[in-house]
């Protein structure tokens, strides 16, 4: 609905769009496909991959481990590369690619209101880390090449993003 405001301009009602959006927080992995990505703490190299994914994952302070096989199972199905028609048809699993899984907890933040980013819905560090060394451990059992950064650490993150391609991953 467009509402008139005194100086001529209008003012459209976004209300209806609310519905687009979850009701509650979300266990949430953004993906990128790369050619190449690492993790440096400290000017070191932590974590390194060539072809394959990058996982930013985030978590939400009522996630809950029961979510992780789910997670994993759909960081590792997803189909993020192409088919010999070019179609994403091929997922991590299928490639045979490499997984680099860092955790990133501003992924967890309410930016609904204001100018700065609520972290009150982002699960509490133990609670994060221990989510995250459960996809850890879950991707290791399901898919051989898992590389992580390392919760809680200060991390420069590197990529090189094939396509680019990038999805965000709900639960």
């Amino acid at each position: 609905m467009l509402y008139p405001l005194s100086h001529g301009r209008v003012k459209m009602d976004y209300s209806a769009f609310a519905i687009l959006r979850p009701s509650k927080p979300l266990m949430i992995a953004l993906l990128q496909r790369t050619i190449e990505a690492r993790v440096d703490i400290g000017g070191r190299t932590v974590a390194a991959i060539d072809s394959g994914v990058l996982a930013l994952v985030g978590f939400h302070k009522d996630d809950s481990p029961t979510q992780i096989g789910r997670m994993a199972e759909r960081i590792l199905g997803y189909r993020l590369f192409a088919d010999k028609e070019g179609k994403m048809n091929r997922s991590l699993a299928d490639t045979d690619g490499a997984l680099l899984l860092v955790p990133q907890f501003t992924l967890a933040a309410d930016t609904d209101r204001g100018m700065r980013a609520s972290f009150s819905s982002a699960a509490p560090p133990e609670v994060g880390r221990m989510l995250f060394e459960g996809l850890c451990e879950e991707c290791r059992e399901q898919h051989g090449q898992v590389e992580t950064g390392e919760f809680g650490a200060d991390m420069q993150v590197r990529l090189i993003n094939d396509g680019p391609v990038t999805f965000v991953l709900t639960l």
